[in-house]
């Protein structure tokens, strides 16, 4: 906690530690003229310290090493990723060029959103994902709502394909990660601060569909994973990476099969019949899966898994 911590003036630091003390911390939230709002566990809870503009300015130059300019690509993007894996989130004033933003100015607030990996949550998952007589993956789209936990379990998905499994005699493949919002990874100075395996190779602040095609052209990777994929350029990208040999993991919002078809991107593909594994994740717990469906290959439809009968293929 101390990685992040550290950021934030004596004073407030002192409070911080008080009220954290080894609690399960998820956000420290702090805008211009209001409380500090901590959140564990899905709970918050409000500290009586009103945060300055001022203050708020003098966290971001420790944020940024005292060099802000050398942060500006992610201020613009709205977030800074720090050592640890913790991320920012930045609210302000846009500056747009281009209909681009370019910067953030008259800072309002900061969200300190704490890195925490969770090794081995994709354990249950996995079996309905790898094709362990090709020594390869099925194409996958993982499903679900915000906040549902899908950046971290793909994570660890990654991490598992990527170092292979020995129990299944699933030896690790080459990964390549389009991480646009620098989620996945969590790249420090070029640095993953996340495990996400020996196999995989980051490319970040990236769009999704210029990235896998440089990834599939670069790194000859066997599996192409993105998060949140959602438009026609995306779709395309992902069509040229399925054309080169890749497999792919992929998520999106939603929780049904309702959902996926108001949009009419993810509806084109579904019905294409790239993807061959449809899991829909848990709103009520985060990380565990609601329902999975798998392509029948002869009627081409999708089937929802009976795990009673289900065996590893």
């Amino acid at each position: 906690m101390n990685t992040i911590l550290k950021y934030f003036p004596d004073r407030i630091n002192k409070i911080l530690n008080q009220e954290i003390n080894d609690k399960p911390l998820e956000e420290i939230r702090i805008r211009v003229d209001k409380p500090i709002i901590l959140k564990f566990n899905g709970l918050e809870k409000i500290i009586k310290y009103n945060i300055s503009r001022e203050e708020i300015l003098n966290i971001l130059q420790l944020i940024c090493e005292n060099s802000i300019y050398s942060y500006q690509h992610q201020i613009a993007n709205g977030f800074v990723t720090v050592n640890g894996g913790h991320r920012i989130g930045i609210a302000g004033s846009c500056v747009l060029e281009d209909g681009k933003v370019i910067n953030i100015n008259y800072l309002n607030g900061l969200n300190f959103r704490i890195s925490k990996q969770i090794i081995g949550c994709s354990k249950n998952i996995l079996k309905y994902i790898l094709n362990v007589k090709e020594n390869s993956i099925y194409n996958t789209l993982i499903i679900s709502p915000p906040g549902a936990g899908k950046t971290t379990l793909i994570r660890d998905i990654i991490r598992e394909v990527s170092n292979g499994i020995k129990d299944l005699n699933f030896v690790g493949i080459n990964v390549g990660v389009v991480d646009e919002r620098g989620e996945i990874a969590a790249l420090y100075k070029g640095s993953p601060q996340n495990d996400i395996g020996i196999k995989t190779d980051v490319i970040e602040n990236i769009p999704k569909n210029i990235g896998i095609r440089m990834l599939v052209r670069s790194m000859s990777p066997k599996v192409i994973v993105a998060d949140e994929i959602g438009n026609l350029d995306d779709v395309e990208a992902i069509n040229y990476a399925m054309c080169s040999g890749c497999k792919g993991i992929f998520t999106a919002h939603g929780s049904s099969f309702e959902d996926i078809y108001l949009n009419p991107i993810l509806k084109n593909i579904i019905n294409s019949h790239i993807i061959e594994t449809i899991i829909f994740l848990d709103q009520k717990e985060k990380g565990k899966y609601k329902e999975i469906y798998l392509l029948n290959k002869k009627s081409l439809q999708y089937e929802k898994i009976d795990e009673k009968n289900f065996t590893l293929k």
